[in-house]
């Protein structure tokens, strides 16, 4: 029977997924914003390490609350107002007291916060995995040439559910169950 533990150094960032940027989106952000909700409760019941960020939050709003619910009460949302997410400068120190050494990013928005945040892990020695479903943009004509950047500067594109099955491995995973559970809530 595979270990339940999650695996060590894995932490989800979900960069500025609040209502202000996901009413720029196409079909007001409804596909994304549930990719990022499972990405969120997935990580949460795996038991991974989840932090937020937040773009000018006293201007542009908190995170939006099905993402919120998602990722529960223990999730910091840091503030910033650059468009890294390390621009929020406590960040990198929560990862590293949390022994991150890999971060699952999700959000928005693909071209500006998201490459810019992947960016800066990469730079401060971070393995990163893009969630290409839970991250998005107001256009996507703009993510093929990104994500060839991106690919290109060491960071790896899957889509969530791969990522949490692969975590899983094993149908007798003890949070098998409860993960198909997710998958069909988020469907």
């Amino acid at each position: 029977m595979p270990d339940s533990a999650p695996p060590p150094g894995l932490a989800l960032l979900i960069v500025d997924a609040q209502d202000v940027f996901l009413r720029l989106l196409p079909a007001a952000g409804t596909p994304l914003l549930r990719r990022c909700a499972f990405a969120a409760a997935a990580a949460r019941l795996l038991e991974i390490p989840i932090a937020l960020t937040e773009q000018a939050p006293a201007k542009f709003g908190a995170t939006n609350a099905a993402v919120r619910e998602a990722v529960g009460t223990d999730a910091p949302a840091f503030a910033k107002t650059g468009f890294s997410a390390f621009a929020a400068g406590a960040l990198g120190e929560w990862l590293r007291k949390r022994g991150a050494t890999h971060l699952l990013v999700a959000g928005f928005e693909t071209p500006i916060c998201v490459y810019l945040t992947v960016l800066d892990a990469l730079a401060a020695d971070f393995e990163v995995t893009v969630l290409t479903d839970a991250t998005g943009g107001r256009r996507p004509d703009d993510f093929p040439p990104v994500w060839r950047m991106l690919e290109s500067a060491g960071a790896r594109l899957l889509p969530s559910e791969t990522i949490f099955y692969s975590i899983l491995r094993d149908a007798t995973h003890p949070r098998f169950r409860e993960f198909t559970g997710l998958v069909k809530k988020y469907a």
